[in-house]
């Protein structure tokens, strides 16, 4: 979702794009990043890489000058066993190791790298947004914030290597192409607007333009290095945020709470990364000089809800 929403912005700025991909030669499983009508199709190509045998395409590794790291298996898509989250870890750090492997040992021109991670690396701060978590906060101790931690870990040795490295702590992202949103906006089809438990549980939202601005901000920004956290400035509790989003569909609705009893039954483990309130600071990325085009959940609903792809 963020992969495509970037390609199509860095081929509107002139930028040739590289995707690695595992399916290369299977069309069927190669989504295509960009608009059949989008222009500039022709700055987009393909290249193979397989995170499991380590490998990946030594030309296109070659011609970079940006690594844009976004890989790995979406933590919320399957209930979670052992299997399900050696696969959510393994697919972030063993991806980051492997383009590490490549910044060591093919000739490249690469200068920066910047890396996906998660404001999950955080721990609950009890919905009371009375401090926001920033950057040097240390990591919480449950299963998301060590794969956060290990994930950053995995990329850090770019910075050894003479490369500029920023590593975003993304938000929940708010895009009609997936995610929180669309997740979140189904239930009013059938006038429901589902609150998760209480309601009262932090999110640190941002919308997908803004994120995939931020992106583009640091690979030009020569002053960016190190960790940002990729959320909004003003964070909201998860029942301002259903709400908002039924509002904006124009439809009758009817607030439900999903009592946290039956969350538990539903998805197991995992629904203590549902519940886990987190009140994260935007500060650092705002002192850097970037200038949030949606700061508030208004706005971005406002932009979501008419479905207008405006360009970043």
């Amino acid at each position: 979702m963020i992969g495509k929403a970037l390609t199509e912005a860095l081929i509107e700025r002139g930028f040739n794009v590289i995707v690695l991909t595992r399916h290369i030669n299977d069309k069927q499983k190669t989504k295509d990043p960009v608009r059949p009508d989008h222009p500039g199709g022709d700055k987009l190509s393909y290249a193979p890489w397989d995170v499991n045998k380590q490998t990946l395409d030594k030309n296109a590794f070659a011609k970079a000058d940006y690594i844009v790291h976004l890989g790995g298996a979406n933590f919320a898509d399957k209930r979670w066993n052992e299997k399900v989250k050696k696969e959510i870890l393994s697919s972030r750090v063993d991806s980051a190791k492997l383009l590490i492997e490549g910044l060591k040992t093919i000739p490249n021109k690469v200068r920066v790298v910047i890396s996906a991670s998660g404001v999950s690396w955080y721990g609950h701060d009890d919905n009371k947004m009375l401090k926001r978590f920033s950057e040097n906060d240390p990591p919480a101790n449950d299963f998301m914030a060590e794969t956060c931690k290990q994930w950053e870990a995995a990329i850090e040795p770019a910075s050894f290597l003479g490369k500029r490295l920023i590593k975003f702590r993304i938000g929940p992202v708010l895009c009609t192409d997936g995610g929180a949103y669309v997740e979140f906006k189904n239930p009013v089809k059938f006038g429901v607007a589902g609150i998760i438990g209480n309601g009262k549980q932090i999110i640190s939202w941002i919308h997908i333009d803004d994120l995939v601005r931020a992106i583009l901000f640091a690979m030009e920004n020569e002053q960016m290095e190190g960790v940002y956290n990729a959320v909004s400035p003003r964070p909201i509790s998860n029942k301002e945020l259903i709400l908002e989003i039924a509002k904006g569909t124009g439809k009758f609705f009817i607030p439900v709470h999903a009592p946290s009893f039956a969350l538990k039954i539903a998805f197991g483990e995992m629904i203590g990364e549902i519940l886990k309130s987190t009140t994260a600071s935007s500060e650092k990325l705002q002192k850097a000089g970037f200038i949030f085009q949606y700061p508030d959940i208004g706005s971005a609903i406002l932009q979501l809800s008419h479905q207008k792809n405006l360009p970043v």
